[in-house]
């Protein structure tokens, strides 16, 4: 993989950071700004909400633009808000911050996604989709406790300006590597933006969208709620609650890091296989939730079950998306939030309707059966395995004075999901 990737997974690192630390740091922020907790609490909903509705829009955005203008674009915008969050007395201003600040993240994860992609070998998007996904997993195992503490040390403002200082790296990155290639206002077929949006008319893809929506969304249901169910069920102490956080992201990031070499040679076999671990996990875990051991081995294995099954749906998005790079990128950006969206909000109903603690555990299992269910569905419907291209071998060519022996394969399309 080239180094550029890994910094651009730095840049990840930031925003998913950004996105999760404000969970430790809200008590902080009500009691400066002199506002309601739950006022404090919409800063979380906003930056949700703007990376649902940014996604799509902001890759649609990058199309007028070369991909190195897009990310310095998005990634300074990031930056500067965060400095600009660091420093207002306002709510308001903080509020709009995090709008800003989401549009961003999402825009740059999605052209990220595709210069990944475009950058790493035409089969080995899952592993260049692992390395940028593997930020978010750190920042659930570095970012948000180093965030966390750095609120207690130095107040809720430092963890704003430590996000802003770890984007720098990144900054430079994409001013030294990225190509400065001009964007293509127009593609075969038409306008690059009509072009992009007719390939995304497969339904393959929409239904690999689904899945990720589904799978994400079985996630967050859970790792929302944790707090409560390792304190009330397990019967830890809260000081425990960040170590099992590290533990899930531990597990997220074994997940990822496996996942996106699999991705690229076996996805069928991780997905056939994972799916059905990932929810015999989740029911497991249900079932076993008073056992502090079962516990503690359930949430790495399901960290690692849930990060690979949906990296591995990421690219396979990617490469159904081959004629959509960025638009791809975007909606599949889109599709995981509306995941990390819908899973909470379902998590919640559950508690609301006195469920119990262990209602959130049960319904990543539904929402994984569902998508499970449709997965078969799909393949009944729309024969043909979803897979990641595959090299084949040039044929041998004689010429007048020897035979050539077989060359290095070049990659061919093989099967992608249509």
């Amino acid at each position: 993989m080239p180094f550029v990737l890994y910094l651009l997974g730095l840049a990840v690192f930031a925003q998913g950071t950004s996105e999760f630390m404000l969970s430790g740091l809200l008590p902080d922020i009500a009691r400066d700004l002199h506002i309601p907790i739950a006022a404090a609490g919409a800063l979380t909903s906003a930056f949700a909400v703007g990376m649902v509705i940014g996604a799509p829009l902001m890759a649609l955005l990058s199309l007028r633009w070369s991909r190195r203008r897009a990310l310095l674009t998005f990634l300074v915008t990031f930056l500067l808000v965060h400095v600009l969050g660091a420093v207002t007395p306002h709510y308001g201003v903080l509020l709009a911050t995090r709008v800003v600040a989401a549009l961003a993240n999402a825009g740059f994860l999605a052209v990220a996604l595709a210069t990944a992609t475009s950058m790493a070998a035409p089969d080995a998007k899952g592993r260049a989709t692992s390395v940028l996904l593997g930020g978010t997993t750190m920042a659930c195992v570095a970012g948000v406790p180093a965030g966390a503490l750095l609120g207690e040390l130095w107040g809720w403002r430092s963890a704003f300006w430590a996000v802003a200082l770890v984007s720098v790296p990144a900054v430079l990155a994409i001013l030294w590597s990225v190509p400065a290639d001009p964007a293509p206002r127009s593609v075969e077929g038409g306008p690059r933006a009509r072009t992009e949006l007719r390939a995304l008319r497969s339904p393959r893809l929409v239904v690999l969208l689904l899945l990720g929506a589904l799978v994400n969304g079985a996630t967050f249901c859970t790792l929302t709620y944790l707090a409560p169910l390792v304190t009330e069920v397990t019967g830890f102490e809260e000081g425990w609650v960040p170590a099992l956080l590290a533990l899930f992201g531990l597990g997220a990031f074994a997940g990822v890091s496996t996942g996106g070499r699999l991705a690229d040679t076996r996805p069928v076999r991780l997905l056939v296989i994972g799916g059905p671990a990932l929810l015999a996990g989740w029911i497991t875990s249900a079932l076993t939730a008073g056992n502090p051991v079962a516990t503690l081995v359930l949430l790495f294995v399901q960290g690692a079950l849930s990060f690979a099954v949906g990296s591995t749906l990421v690219s396979q998005v990617l490469y159904a998306a081959t004629g959509a790079p960025a638009l791809g990128g975007g909606f599949a950006t889109a599709a995981l939030n509306v995941g990390a969206a819908l899973g909470p909000w379902c998590g919640g109903a559950a508690l609301t309707a006195d469920l119990g603690y262990r209602a959130p555990l049960w319904v990543s299992a539904l929402l994984t059966a569902l998508a499970l269910v449709l997965a078969g569905l799909a393949r009944t419907t729309r024969p043909g395995p979803v897979t990641a291209p595959r090299r084949t071998a040039r044929p041998k060519v004689r010429t007048d004075s020897a035979a050539c022996s077989g060359a290095a394969g070049e990659p061919a399309d093989g099967r992608r999901v249509r």
